[in-house]
Order: structure tokens, then sequence, then C-alpha cells
């Protein structure tokens, strides 16, 4: 077997020696705050992206009567190289009743703020756009009072990629969420090896569109460190983001789901997320979520 010198010699991966800080280590949270909503979703047969991802967070947004749903299926039609959600086989087809079983969730729970997401559904016409409004729609008929984010894909694909595209996000705009998210992930030197079939550009492009649409809608992305950025990329990026009117920013660290993902390079400590947090302040972000336990929709109802 070769030694860890050889296979530096050689080139060859080395394995990951970067091992997980205790600042990342944190209590699972109460039993009951966890099993009421999971008992609700799976007599549903309806999806969290709490739950898909494993999020850290989830009792504490649970608790606070935030949730964010999954929609359109558990598993995504691109392989990005970081996330933990299903992956490589063909997704199934659209359960019909799902809108309207978020949205008895929704009212069974009391949620006061929920996110929506999906994974991406490159198989469908308008890539899932519809489906989003469907959901809003079915949830307003039955909970008027709780507010709507959503955390799309990019809606890319198809014949007249472009058009499309702007159709498919304007559907959405109109339905008129309280705040439209789409996350650039990483820097864009990073985007090929962690964001395999999204583009930098393309989705600081869907956060400009949306702008132009209806600049009353906060719009929100989010950056994972821990994948070999550096500081100026990540402020780089925080511009860019400024640049397309992005009003919302979350910053957190990447963690590993398996051994099949990509390793961590770095793991970003809490006073750096803490000068990071500053940094996007100054920018001008009117709502900063920086940490290493942050995710998308961590807090995303608050102030």
């Amino acid at each position: 077997m070769e030694s860890l010198s050889q296979m530096r010699s050689s080139g060859a991966a080395r394995p990951e020696i970067v091992q997980m800080p205790d600042w990342l280590r944190r209590p699972i949270g109460r039993a009951s705050e966890l099993s009421t909503v999971q008992k609700i979703i799976k007599q549903r047969q309806i999806h969290t992206i709490c739950e898909e991802g494993r999020c850290p967070n989830r009792s504490e947004c649970y608790a606070n009567k935030t949730a964010s749903f999954l929609l359109m299926g558990p598993t995504c039609t691109r392989s990005c190289a970081f996330c933990q959600v299903d992956k490589g086989h063909a997704p199934m087809p659209l359960d019909p009743e799902e809108p309207q079983k978020v949205a008895e969730s929704i009212k069974l729970l009391g949620l006061k703020y929920v996110v929506l997401t999906s994974v991406a559904r490159d198989d469908l016409p308008d890539q899932g756009a519809g489906w989003f409004v469907a959901t809003m729609t079915a949830i307003r008929s039955v909970s008027p009072d709780t507010q709507i984010e959503l955390l799309t894909p990019d809606f890319w694909g198809g014949p007249n990629s472009v058009e499309n595209q702007r159709q498919r996000l304007a559907m959405v705009v109109d339905a008129r969420p309280a705040c439209f998210n789409h996350n650039v992930e990483t820097v864009e030197r990073l985007q090929d090896p962690v964001r395999r079939g999204a583009k930098y550009r393309r989705s600081l492009e869907v956060l400009r569109y949306v702008k132009e649409l209806d600049a009353s809608i906060p719009t929100k992305s989010g950056l994972m460190l821990g994948h070999g950025e550096t500081e100026d990329e990540l402020v780089q990026a925080m511009k860019d983001l400024r640049a397309v009117g992005c009003d919302r920013i979350t910053l957190g660290q990447y963690m590993r789901p398996s051994l099949a993902h990509l390793p961590v390079q770095r793991y970003w400590t809490p006073d750096e997320f803490d000068h990071l947090g500053t940094i996007a302040r100054d920018l001008g972000f009117s709502q900063v979520r920086s940490g290493p336990l942050v995710r998308s929709s961590y807090h995303a109802g608050e102030e």
C-alpha cells in the first residue's frame, strides 16, 4: 500500500484528514419537536429538505413554527457533488395530491412561515415552476396567513432555454412569494466540481431577472464554505450578488454527507463567519445569516 508521502509525490488523491471541529457538533433537539413533524409528513408521504438533507437545525426550526418542504419527490435529475438528496436514477411521477398534502400539513402544524424548495426536475416541461405555484395556491386556500418563501432551481432547460426560463420565473414571481431564494452555493472558480449542471452566471441572472420582474420581492442566495474557496473569492461572490440586487444572504459550513460526496477542504471558524457576516452587512445585504450551522432556510422568517 502506498504511503501518504508516496501518494503526495505521485499526485494521487489524498484521503481527507480534516477533522470536524467541536463547534459543528450539536444535540439533535427534543424528540417531541421532531416526531410531531416527522409523523405528519410520513403519513402524507411528502418530503422536507429538513429531513432529506439531515439539517442540524431542524428541531429548532420546528419549534419556531417554520419548516422547508421538498416538492416533486426526493430524487433530483442533477448530480451536484455536495448534495445529500437522492440522485442518479429516474425520478417518480409527480403526486397530483402533493400540493394539498403540503397545505394540510402546514395547517395542522400551525406553521407561520414555510420555505418551498424542490429537487431539480429537468424531466418536466416547465422544470417544475407550475408546481411551485400550485402548491402556493393550495397553502393559501387553507392557511392564508402563512408566509411562503421559495428556494428554487434555475428552471433552465429545453429548446429556447433563455426565453423559457424567463417565462417560468415570471410564473413564479406572479404568485408573489414572501422571498425568492436561489443559491449560487459556491464561488465562481469552484462551480464545475461542486454544482454539476448549474452555472454561476446563470444563477446570478435568475436573481437579476426576478428583481427586474418585481423589485418589491426580496431576493436571497447562499454560499457553502469549505470547498477550498478563499476569503477574497467569497467577497467577490457577495459583490456579484449585490450587483444583481440580491437582498439577503446565508453563509454556512459544508459538511460532507458521505464518502461518496466531495471532501471538506477547510472548516471555517465561528469568528471567521462573524467576520464574513460583517462584510456582507457592509456590502448592503438587508438580512445576513452567517455561521457554521447556517443553512438556506435558517431563521428565514425573521428580520
